[in-house]
């Protein structure tokens, strides 16, 4: 039998992920998990669980009335290990017994959490956990201003602290379908006050802790800043606000815009510019947009939130520098430069590789989709995408899909959550690159 140490930490994280939802699967099923008490069929639990544990959002059941108490705890609790990451609750546990963490474990966590160095990893853990429940916790106390007097103080408590977890979580997941199924926050549509924490929530999420111990210690001197910071908050910002502006151009004659009053487009073009990279809730009726409203929304969740987050996608900096790259080529320039800094050398070979993978994985997923399932193909790529980037966005075809379709977009949901280049690494045979170096021949492009 291989050795544990030879196992590569790519694999470790992937099949720890993939025993996670097993066991998520395993408790969904059981009649205790359901409101009849009846047992529910493998594929919706596994479907659930892969969902909630790779923070996407995606449901073929109404999680309020479908999921008893129990079940959606099991999902809350899945929800909270998939987004920061299942080796952060290994190492903060191993650290309560006072146990030396090893070297396996330090290389785990720092995969996990796409840290830049091993060093001070247990103590990035720490910082991660503790952050965690800072933000988590101030998100149930002002959602609880809203939830207990409208629904009693414990289930109150109990809608406060499930939405603070899903939205800092950027999962999706909402218990607001007890009357309609499959609502999410669209009664809310106009509420600044929710709207803004789940906003803030969304967004905090989605920055990334290596963004947030920065951001801490640099005391919000952008000069201070690391490069990475520095991209992050610039390209987040843009994100939020072109997008906004985007979606209230593009939704503006719509349907969904009509029975909106001013003040309220402009909260839901905020908010859905924010959800849509990766959060998955929605204040209006995605599948009521127009299709430029869609497509931009795919181009949103595409993009996705940062490394080291809750969120998933291609990354902001891997946007960044694709983006960097063209203007470099363009400007004539040997190497990407930005902010005063420049990028190290074979940054955008890594960033190709990233957004290849995700293009053929969405691009051939919407086909299959498109085909057996007969729908448009915008329908089938917004599927797609929102699944690989673990968004949870629906034009609302997911609860009608066929069984291949919702296993194809389990497997495209741990792609995204464990991330393309986990994926490709961890099956990849050969550990030491070749010496040899092939005759040089040039090729035109363009």
């Amino acid at each position: 039998m291989k050795h544990f140490a030879d196992i590569s930490p790519m694999k470790v994280i992937l099949f720890g992920y993939c025993f996670i939802i097993l066991i998520g699967a395993l408790l969904l099923i059981m009649p205790f998990a359901s409101q009849d008490g009846k047992y529910t069929d493998f594929l919706t639990a596994i479907f659930t669980a892969t969902s909630a544990t790779c923070v996407t959002g995606l449901i073929v059941v109404n999680t309020y009335t479908h999921w008893s108490f129990f079940g959606q705890l099991i999902i809350l609790c899945l929800i909270q290990i998939g987004g920061i990451g299942f080796m952060t609750f290994c190492i903060a546990a191993i650290s309560l017994t006072k146990k030396k963490i090893g070297y396996i474990s330090r290389s785990l966590m720092q995969n996990s959490i796409s840290a830049p160095q091993l060093a001070g990893i247990v103590r990035m853990t720490k910082f991660v956990i503790y952050g965690t429940l800072l933000v988590e916790g101030s998100g149930v106390l002002f959602l609880s201003n809203f939830y207990i007097p409208r629904y009693g103080l414990s289930k109150g408590i109990w809608y406060s602290i499930f939405h603070s977890i899903s939205a800092f979580c950027n999962a999706g997941f909402d218990l607001m379908g007890e009357k309609t199924e499959f609502i999410s926050f669209t009664a809310q549509v106009g509420n600044l006050y929710v709207n803004l924490i789940l906003m803030l929530l969304i967004i905090v999420g989605g920055l990334g802790f290596f963004v947030w111990q920065d951001l801490l210690e640099s005391k919000l001197h952008f000069s201070r800043m690391h490069l990475h910071t520095k991209l992050v908050i610039f390209l987040s910002s843009i994100l939020v606000i072109g997008g906004a502006v985007l979606l209230y151009t593009s939704e503006k004659g719509g349907a969904e815009f009509q029975m909106l009053n001013f003040s309220e487009r402009i909260i839901a073009s905020f908010f859905q510019s924010v959800s849509a990279r990766t959060a998955g809730f929605n204040t209006i009726d995605i599948g009521s947009m127009t299709q430029t409203g869609q497509f931009l929304i795919i181009c949103l969740m595409f993009i996705g939130g940062s490394p080291g987050s809750t969120a998933g996608g291609i990354k902001t900096t891997t946007f960044a520098v694709l983006t960097l790259s063209v203007l470099t080529t363009f400007w004539h320039r040997k190497s990407i430069e930005v902010f005063g800094r420049r990028m190290e050398e074979g940054i955008t070979r890594l960033a190709s590789c990233v957004f290849m993978i995700y293009l053929f994985l969405v691009c051939f997923a919407a086909m299959v989709i498109s085909r057996i399932e007969g729908i448009p193909l915008l329908s089938a790529l917004f599927e797609s995408v929102s699944a690989i980037a673990t968004v949870g966005l629906t034009t609302g075809i997911t609860p009608i899909l066929g069984n291949t379709s919702l296993i194809l977009l389990i497997v495209l949901m741990i792609i995204g959550r464990a991330g393309s280049l986990t994926m490709l690494l961890a099956f990849s045979s050969r550990k030491n690159p070749a010496v040899s170096t092939l005759p040089l021949e040039k090729i035109q492009i363009g």
